[in-house]
């Protein structure tokens, strides 16, 4: 029967701790002479699976990420939500008694991807679109945002990106197995041939339908274009998609794994909440350029502004409203000559001042029945 390599006085019982515990801790593979079980690979991996332990620290440790980068201006930070469509692998080049690793962040023992993997192949998603020809991508824009080795100008990159903690579907990971067929010659030094005798190797995974969740943050200062500030999110979306669409996350993704796409109901609430911050800077913008108009009217003029701005029906012609005002009494003395006054300026820019009319009976002509009201009100009758 294989244990895991052990004192006595730690016990057996491993089935509440995390999958990354179990998998590097705790795994249970070796024999009495504590010698390899190699047969039992795949069954010492299943007991590693369940990752129902750490639910409520994959919940905080995102919520962590939630409130750090909330705290960030809007414009300085991206988060994108992801799905994966395929098993995603990482850390498979590891150290580990079934021959294959796996990247589980120490000491909490959850799956993760290291934000430099996700740095790399973004890189790599940015400059390929660069090899396409993609418009508005070039050398300058990817070594602003990503940084640059070069010698003569080494450069900080204005973009972080952050850690991703998968939090897998169902709860659990899963056993994946790779067939080599070749070990005959290439361990061997046999000649090869077809006949090659399967050396299936299992490893772990996280399943396909696992959710995902990228941050990027970005320093404006390290910009030098300041254009670029306003710009870099739609030119990472870009390229996280192609790199969704054509490169993929993790190991093995040159045979499919680690393929991802972004979560369609985030997608709509990411779009929704940049479209009402828009509006919200857009209408705070209005409402700074209507108080600085203001502050340049005169008390009367100012009166007549804010009165025009409250009224209830917003498509009343301001002419309209004003003589209405005038009419029911909203204003007396002084203001209402200011008034008469700018209704007269009014009309006259609307071409509706009419001294005299040419119609036989004046008293269907409204614009001359408005001047001549406006008039009396100029007279102070």
């Amino acid at each position: 029967m294989a244990r895991a390599a052990v004192p006595d006085y730690v016990g057996t019982a491993f089935s509440q701790c995390p999958p990354g515990h179990r998998f590097n801790l705790y795994f249970e593979i070796w024999q009495d002479n504590w010698a390899l079980d190699k047969n039992n690979k795949a069954q010492a991996l299943r007991k590693t699976l369940n990752c129902s332990s750490v639910s409520g620290l994959l919940a905080g440790l995102r919520n962590r990420q939630n409130q750090l980068v909330g705290a960030l201006p809007e414009p300085n930070r991206l988060v994108i939500d992801a799905q994966s469509t395929s098993p995603f692998a990482t850390g498979l080049g590891l150290e580990h008694p079934v021959e294959n690793g796996f990247a589980f962040l120490t000491p909490y023992g959850t799956p993760y991807l290291a934000g430099s993997g996700v740095k790399g192949v973004l890189r790599r998603a940015a400059e390929e679109l660069l090899e396409q020809g993609e418009p508005g991508v070039d050398q300058a824009i990817v070594d602003a945002l990503f940084g640059s080795d070069s010698q003569a100008h080494p450069a900080r990159g204005a973009l972080s990106f952050w850690d991703v903690f998968p939090v897998p579907a169902n709860g659990s990971l899963l056993v994946e197995v790779m067939t080599p067929h070749s070990s005959h010659y290439l361990q061997d030094g046999k000649a090869p041939h077809d006949a090659g005798k399967p050396n299936p190797i299992p490893f772990l995974a996280v399943p396909a339908g696992s959710e995902f969740r990228f941050v990027v943050t970005c320093e404006p200062s390290l910009m030098q274009e300041t254009d670029l500030r306003s710009r870099w999110k739609p030119l990472l979306l870009a390229i996280l998609q192609h790199a969704f669409d054509w490169l993929g996350f993790g190991a093995k993704t040159a045979v499919g794994y680690g393929a991802l796409t972004e979560d369609p109901l985030a997608k709509k609430q990411r779009e929704d909440d940049v479209k009402a911050i828009r509006e919200q800077a857009v209408k705070a913008a209005a409402q700074a350029a209507r108080e600085e108009e203001l502050k340049l009217l005169s008390p009367a003029q100012r009166e007549i502004r804010e009165f025009l701005d409250a009224r209830m029906d917003r498509n009343m012609p301001e002419i309209a409203a004003l003589m209405s005002a005038l009419k029911l009494g909203q204003w007396s003395g002084d203001m209402k000559l200011a008034v008469a006054v700018h209704l007269k300026a009014l009309m006259q820019t609307a071409r509706k001042w009419k001294d005299r009319t040419e119609k036989k009976n004046p008293e269907k002509d409204h614009d001359y029945q408005a001047t001549l009201l406006v008039g009396k009100w100029l007279r102070g009758e």
